[in-house]
């Protein structure tokens, strides 16, 4: 066995550098971060092969004086803080002082920088943590990173490196992030000479979404603004119409860091647990505001996790936030009939609809043309819907004039895409489910035995019956459970029910609770239970097959289960007594359910997150029959 000895600084710099600089991502992630904390209002990122061979990121932060230069580049070296207790209070994004320490001993580093004050710049090169030359040279205000050959000198880990197509995503889906957690700084990313993302950086973050995300996303959101005693919520978050089948479009950001939080997402998610599908996951980008020692960012040497003094307080209180927030709106999405090819040709297309003429009606075209230009101007009242006339003004587009500071960055980048006005689209139907609608509701009949057709205005409704009668049951158990309107009714003879031993210890674990809710449970000898009784609201279920159901679910859920999380698991599984698909209704049935969803909190997904309404605009029935062209 060989003797212990000392390991030579390369290699310990080496080592070192495994733990701060992964990929090339890593590079770039580490010296944005020190642009942004030195001040930095416009920061360019520029990379060829993904960042392997080139990256070059220029800021016009605050530079770094000659004589300081050579001690930036030793390990734990910083300018952000002096003592263990300055990381309860640290707002910079580093603090460490391993990245430049890091990068250099894996890549060839140039650097040319020059402070405000100073007459000429500073030029600095750096290879495998060896000082190749300092030199004066002249340069503008701000510092610019030049990293060849990520790995140069460590094959091994240049050889687990994806390709430069993926490695540059990586880059790109940080930068976007970065965009999101700082709209005030304006950012470029160019790969191969190729411009990937350029922000105004106005401070407008509805404006970086629809830089990043396009149309479609930034007319499908909400705002949030909530505050409490220790932490404010700002940002947006998606309608359910936009949701994705992965976790990619959750962006939360931390005091403007960007993380990673299992407690975090449960909290997002659970808020949308009755809006959306199973494996579906929102669209958000939330900025977390809290004091810095409620907090801690030192847990991991990339940054992105921390911990929570607080924990169940920051879940519930943005839980809460955001089921206020996406309570009592309408969500009635809106289906196209046109196929895919037409869809595309209307996207290119800015020709006014006309309506194609009837049979011997020639002239009529040239009639409807003339009404057209006519109604425009009162259209453009109708299509937009009322909260944009409520919307601060630079929401709705984005200022001609490009300020000074982003001069520098984007004047050789043409903006690329259509023009940024957020005209805000109805994607959802008008308020269908109120009283004052319901008198206009014309009920054409049922097709299917399961979908119900009404026209209200100028679109046609489709309810599906059964996610209709599901959402209606769960609300109304949901409210009696609430309200704590618990009844018991007598089983006779009782229901003897065979547990494991499994069952036997969830049942005994959550004894209190079902009995809260309206169970007569005792035990019947062995493993064997009587239920002599049930709640009154459950009656009507088949109630050994629901009892098993419960048990086997609060199995399936890991950690301690609340009383409001049995209440919803009985409330889910009562939706089985809802009517159901090829099932024929009579008219009055139907009207007496429409009465019934007007009634409910959300009456628009059913609690499984499907749709219990869609609607039709006249417009595309006209079109597909070929009346509009």
């Amino acid at each position: 066995m060989p003797g212990i000895h000392l390991l030579e600084q390369s290699t310990i710099d080496k080592i070192a550098a495994g733990e701060v600089v992964e990929r090339p991502s890593s590079v770039v992630k580490e010296l944005v971060e020190n642009a942004i904390d030195a001040g930095a209002t416009a920061v360019t990122v520029e990379i060829k092969d993904g960042g392997i061979s080139f990256i070059r990121i220029t800021d016009n932060g605050c530079g770094i004086s000659k004589e300081e230069i050579p001690m930036a580049f030793l390990r734990h070296s910083t300018s952000k803080i002096k003592t263990v207790e300055d990381l309860l209070h640290v707002t910079s994004l580093g603090f460490r002082g391993e990245a430049l320490s890091s990068i250099a001993a894996v890549s060839q580093v140039e650097l040319i920088t020059k402070p405000a004050d100073a007459l000429t710049g500073s030029r600095y090169l750096i290879e495998g943590s060896k000082e190749v030359k300092l030199e004066e040279i002249g340069a503008p205000n701000g510092t610019t990173f030049l990293v060849r050959n990520l790995f140069y000198n460590t094959p091994a880990r240049q050889k687990f490196l994806k390709s430069a197509q993926t490695e540059a995503s990586y880059i790109s889906d940080f930068m976007e992030r970065l965009a999101l957690s700082r709209p005030d700084i304006s950012f470029q990313f160019i790969s191969n000479n190729q411009p990937k993302l350029n922000t105004a950086g106005n401070g407008n973050l509805k404006d970086v979404i629809y830089r990043i995300y396009g149309r479609d996303i930034a007319m499908n959101l909400l705002e949030v603004h909530t505050e409490c005693e220790f932490m404010k919520v700002d940002g947006f978050i998606g309608k359910p119409v936009i949701s994705r089948g992965n976790r990619n479009f959750e962006s939360y950001f931390i005091n403007q860091r960007y993380i990673k939080s299992s407690l975090v997402a449960k909290g997002i998610e659970d808020a949308y647990k009755l809006h959306l599908m199973q494996h579906q996951y929102p669209f958000t980008v939330l900025h977390l505001t809290m004091d810095g020692t409620l907090l801690d960012v030192n847990v991991h040497p990339s940054k992105m996790e921390l911990r929570f003094s607080d924990g169940k307080g920051v879940y519930e209180f943005l839980y809460e936030s955001l089921k206020e927030a996406l309570e009592h709106k309408e969500f009635i999405p809106e289906v196209s009939v046109e196929d895919q090819d037409s869809l595309k040709k209307s996207q290119t297309t800015t020709q006014p609809r006309v309506k194609a003429p009837e049979p011997f009606e020639t002239k009529r075209v040239e009639k409807e043309q003339n009404r057209s230009e006519q109604s425009k101007e009162n259209n453009k009242d109708r299509i937009l819907p009322e909260q944009e006339k409520n919307l601060p003004e630079q929401t709705k587009a984005i200022p001609d004039e490009t300020p000074d500071k982003e001069k520098a960055v984007m004047e050789n980048l043409p903006l690329t895409g259509e023009q940024l006005t957020l005209r805000e689209m109805p994607e959802y139907g008008g308020q269908f489910l109120t009283q004052e609608a319901k008198a206009k509701h014309r009920i054409i009949g049922q097709v299917f035995d399961t979908y119900w057709l009404v026209q209200f205005e100028d679109k046609l409704f489709i309810i599906d019956q059964h996610a209709a009668h599901e959402k209606v049951l769960f609300e109304r158990t949901m409210a009696s459970l609430e309200k704590k309107e618990y009844t018991s009714q007598q089983l006779s003879p009782p229901m003897v029910v065979s547990l494991n031993m499994r069952e036997e210890q969830l049942l005994k674990k959550y004894l209190s609770e079902f009995e809260r809710l309206g169970y007569e449970i005792e035990s019947f000898g062995g493993k064997e239970y009587a239920v002599c009784a049930v709640p009154g609201n459950l009656y009507h279920l088949n109630q050994q097959q629901l009892f098993i159901e419960m048990l086997d679910n609060l199995n399936e859920e890991s950690g301690a289960k609340t009383s409001d999380a049995i209440i919803e698991k009985i409330a889910t599984m009562s939706c089985k007594a809802a009517v159901k698909g090829n099932q024929h209704l009579q008219k009055a049935e139907m009207e007496h359910l429409i009465e019934e969803l007007l009634t409910c909190e959300n009456p628009y997904q059913c609690p499984h997150g499907r749709p219990t309404i869609i609607s039709m605009s006249r417009y595309e029935l006209e079109k597909k029959f070929k009346r509009i062209v």
